[in-house]
């Protein structure tokens, strides 16, 4: 990776002349059967790009209570679009799209209209859960029937992919816009996509240079994105295998928190002795680094940096912690 981004082919991408950029956004437009695409430093930048391209100033979001959209990105969908954010209970990839659709308010009646609906695909709150396709063309019916968006953050969608064996296309024409992580599982060390047609692409770039997102020579950085798309996506399977075997060592001691499908391994630690601080920094001391997200919540991630032998060191570490 590194060597292809040392040789990358560059120019200007605030001018579009940057041809490993184009190539990129290209390859993933083609990917999820989207007219066009453009690349993104980081995904709350993508995602917020693609809320505002759906909705407007003083219009209306749905989306979980724990989506990445609302509980990660630092209010900037209110910050910068303006918009206003309505959410239904913590459900993870358990959506129900009756709810959801209840949940639609039309224009007039001196009510907020809903404009868009986002969905998160793998959902990172609820441990990499995949929401089932069967569920997401549900809500994309109720969408066209409430003439309402529907955007796909899809920082982790590639899991969802090798989980379900869902192609991307297939996710991708469910979506008016999704965005697409290059780092989450794929190794790049900075970049998402905005996927969409290419009216809201075009807008999108509007949007990117007000924000700062606008980079010069980013070829750089988009030929890792490529890389990892070429290299790093079928390997998932390796993540999922690996997680599943940390999920296994926790699970008889009362501490995990979901069934894990995919790289991420939630911890509820509420009714252990131990608190999620302690946990970690017990196990950083002997080298494992695990995310601490509250005083009992925390999770383990399986990535292509980290190999069976790392795994079983983790299991031993973790095992021996939390047996006390």
């Amino acid at each position: 990776m590194r060597a292809a981004m040392a040789g990358a082919d560059v120019g200007d991408d605030v001018y579009g002349e940057d041809p490993t950029v184009n190539a990129l956004e290209a390859q993933v437009a083609a990917m999820f059967g989207h007219e066009a695409a453009m690349f993104a430093p980081s995904g709350s930048m993508a995602n917020q790009i693609a809320l505002q391209l759906l909705v407007s100033p003083g219009e209306e979001l749905l989306c979980d209570a724990d989506a990445h959209v609302v509980t990660y990105e630092m209010g900037a969908a209110a910050a910068y679009g303006g918009i206003s954010s309505r959410t239904w209970s913590p459900a993870g990839a358990d959506i129900d799209p009756v709810t959801v659709t209840a949940m639609i308010r039309p224009a007039g009646y001196h009510a907020v209209p809903t404009r868009a609906i986002a969905v998160e695909q793998t959902h990172n709150r609820s441990g990499g859960g995949v929401i089932p396709l069967d569920t997401l063309r549900e809500l994309r019916r109720a969408a066209d029937d409430s003439g309402v968006a529907l955007h796909c953050d899809g920082a982790r969608i590639w899991h969802a992919h090798v989980a379900d064996g869902v192609g991307l296309r297939e996710y991708g024409l469910i979506f008016d816009t999704l965005s697409v992580c290059l780092s989450k599982g794929l190794g790049a060390p900075i970049g998402s996509v905005v996927v969409g047609s290419a009216e809201r692409i075009e807008r999108a770039r509007v949007i990117r240079k007000r924000m700062g997102g606008g980079m010069r020579q980013a070829g750089v950085l988009a030929a890792a994105g490529r890389y990892a798309l070429d290299h790093h996506v079928d390997r998932l399977a390796e993540d999922h295998v690996r997680a599943a075997r940390l999920a296994e060592a926790v699970a008889p001691f009362g501490v995990l928190a979901a069934p894990v499908r995919t790289n991420l391994v939630p911890l509820d630690l509420s009714k252990s002795t131990l608190d999620a601080p302690a946990v970690g920094a017990a196990a950083r001391a002997e080298g494992v680094l695990i995310s601490v997200l509250g005083p009992s919540v925390a999770r383990l991630v399986t990535h292509l940096d980290l190999d069976d032998a790392g795994v079983e060191h983790a299991v031993e570490v973790l095992t021996r912690i939390l047996r006390g």
